[in-house]
């Protein structure tokens, strides 16, 4: 071989071994989050250039599966942020002192229902649950206008259901269709009622939000309850051919916060990244590209994308202590008592 070949090799083999001590000499910090590579990928790039000593990574899992997770990590704390869930599931996993307490420099500009008290998690992002249907399939004036129109036996078969037993959305839905008929009896038999009615027009429960919405557009099912985020990017970005509508007797709204995970070795990163993806240009870039409805209360609704200010939202009321308290219990009633009780 010629000396040539051989200083080219070495020449290479120096780039590729600068290379690799670039990248081991940053410092990584881990993300849980259910929000979508979409979103992660955008909220790297953008933290990444500010900080090009860092490397974020993310894994984008289901709110319960992140719950599992740090749960069964906390004695060996794999993940720096927790980014997104519901205030709910937040709560939970706070009393279980899975958090590390953190209080934002815009602790003051979210509702005391958006917080939590001592600090362990804040939120970030307010979602409406929606009815999505795909648009080609339907005819205008067949178009479901509110929940109670799902049941009719019309839709049987024609339903498809993300599983809701791991899902934060899903169990927010179900949960807000007991706590709607609640007050009458005091009893969660009448909301037991509207799900098995649901049930009985469901054709199937799918596995994660991504191919239930894969499904609807290729009308395996036609109709469907989910979040407006992951639809509006379905229609606008993915171009599926869907459509949604915000329920007229109202929508419940998830809380979706952020906190940071016990036991962290990146304490001081983990709260410049949590920080970050909270300012108000993030959360308006969340909210026009993303479909994230922001929490914090001094964002200029001047500011606010167009999509955001031409939907009325009007949220339906939903008693917090009786859904923390019960809602357990309702999903493993559901699970064992509901789900395909009428298709087989």
């Amino acid at each position: 071989m010629s000396r040539r070949y051989f200083l080219l090799i070495f020449i290479l083999l120096s780039i590729l071994s600068l290379a690799t001590c670039q990248k081991e000499s940053k410092t990584s910090l881990l993300i849980y989050s259910p929000h979508g590579t979409e979103l992660l990928e955008a909220m790297k790039a953008r933290f990444e250039e500010k900080n090009p000593q860092v490397e974020i990574q993310f894994l984008d899992l289901s709110s319960q599966e992140i719950y599992d997770r740090v749960k069964l990590e906390r004695a060996n704390t794999q993940a720096d942020i927790w980014w997104g869930a519901s205030a709910i599931t937040f709560g939970q996993a706070a009393e279980e002192g899975l958090f590390e307490p953190y209080k934002p420099t815009w602790a003051d500009k979210v509702t005391e229902i958006a917080r939590d008290s001592q600090d362990r998690w804040y939120g970030t992002f307010q979602t409406p649950e929606v009815i999505v249907y795909n648009q080609t399939a339907l005819k205008t004036e067949d178009i479901p206008k509110d929940w109670d129109d799902l049941l009719d036996p019309k839709w049987k078969g024609r339903l498809i259901v993300r599983d809701p037993v791991r899902s934060d959305t899903m169990r927010t839905i179900f949960g807000a269709m007991i706590l709607r008929q609640w007050s009458a009896a005091q009893t969660p038999d009448a909301g037991y009622d509207w799900l098995r009615k649901l049930d009985a027009n469901t054709k199937e429960y799918t596995v994660d939000g991504t191919l239930l919405l894969q499904k609807l557009a290729r009308q395996e099912g036609v109709v469907s309850l989910w979040d407006l985020p992951d639809v509006a990017l379905a229609i606008n970005r993915q171009k599926m051919p869907l459509e949604f509508v915000i329920p007229a007797s109202g929508t419940p709204l998830v809380i979706d916060g952020i906190a940071i995970i016990k036991g962290t070795k990146q304490l001081k990163l983990a709260q410049e990244f949590y920080e970050f993806v909270t300012t108000e240009e993030n959360l308006l870039l969340a909210a026009s590209e993303f479909y994230h409805p922001p929490l914090r209360t001094d964002i200029d609704k001047a500011k606010l994308p167009d999509w955001l200010r031409k939907i009325e939202i009007k949220p339906m009321p939903v008693d917090q202590t009786l859904y923390k308290t019960n809602i357990q219990d309702w999903m493993r009633y559901w699970d064992s008592q509901i789900r395909n009780q009428n298709n087989r």
